[in-house]
């Protein structure tokens, strides 16, 4: 389920980044750079901005719904963890009576 959420995610967070790029701006338009800026004379005069805008919205929320839910399920914990209580052993240490030897360097 994770993994299907976290690939809808990228593939909307993408899609939205396009959508807003090829949005015509208060002064250059960013998709007339790249030759798309015929593309919205196909919804009519005004019908472009209004599909456009309402095309990012519905985008935008499904990218909110796939960040919130995403972050719900990372924060549940999980039982298949392998840091779970079961089958601890106890950590091992280094006998603290072992003297410690400084390096020294070999003698011509």
């Amino acid at each position: 389920m994770t993994i299907v959420l976290t690939i809808l995610h990228v593939l909307v967070s993408l899609f939205l980044i396009a959508v807003v790029l090829l949005q015509s701006g208060k002064g250059a338009e960013m998709g007339a750079s790249f030759g798309s800026s015929g593309s919205q004379s196909v919804f009519g005069a005004g019908g472009g901005t209004s599909f456009l805008s309402k095309l990012t919205t519905s985008a935008a929320v499904i990218f909110m719904l796939t960040s919130l839910t995403l972050a719900y399920i990372s924060g549940q914990p999980s039982s298949s963890s392998m840091m779970s209580g079961k089958g601890k052993t106890a950590p091992v240490q280094a006998p603290a009576s072992a003297p410690v030897s400084p390096a020294v360097p070999a003698q011509k």
